[in-house]
Parts: C-alpha cells; structure tokens; sequence
C-alpha cells in the first residue's frame, strides 16, 4: 500500500523514485524514505534522548509542562491532547519544541503560540543540544523533499521556498505507554485524525503501532524503522492544493508494548495564505492555531 523510495535515487533523478513519490502525494497520503542524509546512528541518539526524559519523575518533567503556558512547547503528560472529541483524550506524553525566530524579528515578542518560546529541561544531560541537531537535520530534509513534493502537485520545484524562511515547524516525541488493561473502545495512543500542516516527517523506535486507513476502508500497520521516515501530508497542503494531495486518517490505538516516535511538522509561514485557488484567504497560522485551540486540553478552554 505505501511505497517506499531511495531518497538518493529521488535526488538522482530516478523517473521510478519520483513516480512513488507521485502515488504517494496524490493518491495515499503516505510514504516511506530511505536513505537520507539522516543516518540510523542520528536518529537513534535523538531518540534515546527522549526516551531518558520520558523515563523520568512526573514531578521533574512537570517544570517544563506546556499546560503552565499559553503555548505547546515542553512536556505535556497523557491525557492532554484530544485529537478526536468522540474519543478520550490520547493516551500518550509528548515533548515539543519549535522554530525559534531570530533576535530583532517583529515576531518574537508577538506572543503568537506556533512561534512560542522552547522550554528545555535540565536533565538528561545534553538533551537540549541533541534535539537541537536533529531539528536542524529534519528541517533540511523536509525543505528537500518539498521541492519533489511541490513537483507531484504541478507546481515548480521552488514554488515552496520563500513560503517556509519562518517555518512553523514542531519536531514532537511521543511516549506511548503499553496499553493498560482497563482500556475500552474510545481509549487510543492516539485516536484517528489527519495531521494538520502540510508535511510530517516521522521517524520511530521500530516497535509496531502506527495504522493507516487505507484506500480499502481497512487499517494497515505501518513499520516505522529507526533512520527511516514515513512521510505523510497534512489537512493544510490538501486545502491549499485545491484538494490534489492527500491527507490521510491513521491512529495508535497501543499495545502491549511501549513505543517512541518522532514526527516533525513542518509547515509554513504564520502568514503564508493556504487557500485553494479561488477561495476565500486563510493563513497557515491562523489555520493551524484554530486545529491546535481544538486538540491541547490546556488551550481548549480559552474557547470555553
């Protein structure tokens, strides 16, 4: 169902590397990448370092806990996202952290949640700068990959570029906890949905979990291998192409095993119009802060 493509082929301009990239963009959603600049080693380390804080005492992870703020940069405990209202609430932690913006830049001090300050625990040790680098790597393979990807959707390979200098972009870990078993029909790792921006870029620690809704009507397991990615395409760059890419439902429902996975978001400017051709204008930012004031239980209530 998804295929899988040799980022190097793709970048050699392999016509059977870009014609799954195609399939993927336009009609599944989903891809899987192999061979990137990212090596297996570096996606390990990241990994290993989210899996040390989420091992850690609630008490000293909740200093750095995204409910204290107005924002989703941290910790948040299981429980605080819900990104199904007819389901419970996720049963997963997260750690998120964001584009930091540039001394001097008018949006710093706008207060604006996509661009909100990072908060960065003391321990493990050298968490920070771990999680740093790897940012800084997805960054650079998702700006790669939309150049093939704004090719599959008809439009210049540059056509992205000016569109993502600010990138709302969100690198994620989510901890799934083995699922426990008082866990009933409406209890997920993370209940069905389509991500919300325009490009996620996943990597995992292998253990089985991630199901796409495929074209069948049925879930398929997805395998998520360490320094291999998934990639897959949000409900923002479907709208915004007119309905040509493909935003694709797929959930954790949990096993009986833990499980770690590392999606970045990638997405573009706050003020980046996402309209389809024709329609009426709305801005990537205004967009994705609505579908995050729907889904963190700490910002639903300032709807309340």
């Amino acid at each position: 169902m998804i295929d899988k493509i040799d980022f190097a082929a793709l970048e050699a301009g392999e016509a059977e590397a870009f014609e799954k990239l195609r399939r993927g963009v336009l009609e599944t959603g989903f891809l899987r990448v192999a061979n990137t600049p990212i090596s297996k080693a570096e996606a390990l380390k990241v990994i290993e370092a989210y899996a040390a804080f989420f091992k850690l005492p609630a008490e000293v992870k909740s200093k750095v806990d995204m409910a204290r703020t107005g924002s989703n940069r941290g910790w948040g405990a299981s429980g605080s996202e819900q990104v199904d209202p007819m389901a419970n609430p996720d049963y997963k932690e997260v750690f998120d952290c964001g584009f930091e913006l540039p001394e001097g830049d008018p949006l710093k001090e706008s207060g604006l949640l996509v661009y909100g300050a990072n908060q960065w625990p003391d321990v493990p040790v050298g968490f920070a700068t771990t999680v740093q680098e790897y940012y800084t790597q997805a960054i650079e393979l998702c700006r790669a990959l939309l150049r093939y990807i704004a090719e599959a959707a008809g439009q210049d390979a540059g056509y992205f570029e000016t569109r993502f200098t600010r990138p709302m972009a969100l690198l994620r870990s989510n901890y799934y906890p083995a699922r426990p078993a008082w866990a009933g029909e409406k209890d997920f790792g993370i209940a069905a949905h389509s991500d919300y921006g325009c490009l996620t870029l996943l990597t995992g620690d292998g253990t089985a979990g991630l199901e796409v809704l495929g074209t069948d009507g049925t879930w398929h397991g997805v395998e998520v291998t360490p320094g291999e990615f998934v990639i897959n395409f949000g409900e923002m760059l479907e709208m915004w192409s007119g309905g040509k890419v493909k935003a694709t439902l797929h959930r954790v429902v949990g096993t009986g095993a833990e499980r770690i996975s590392v999606p970045m978001f990638f997405n573009p400017n706050y003020d980046t119009d996402v309209s389809a051709e024709g329609a009426e204008p709305i801005s990537a930012g205004e967009y994705l802060t609505r579908r995050y004031d729907e889904t963190y239980v700490h910002l639903q209530a300032k709807g309340a």
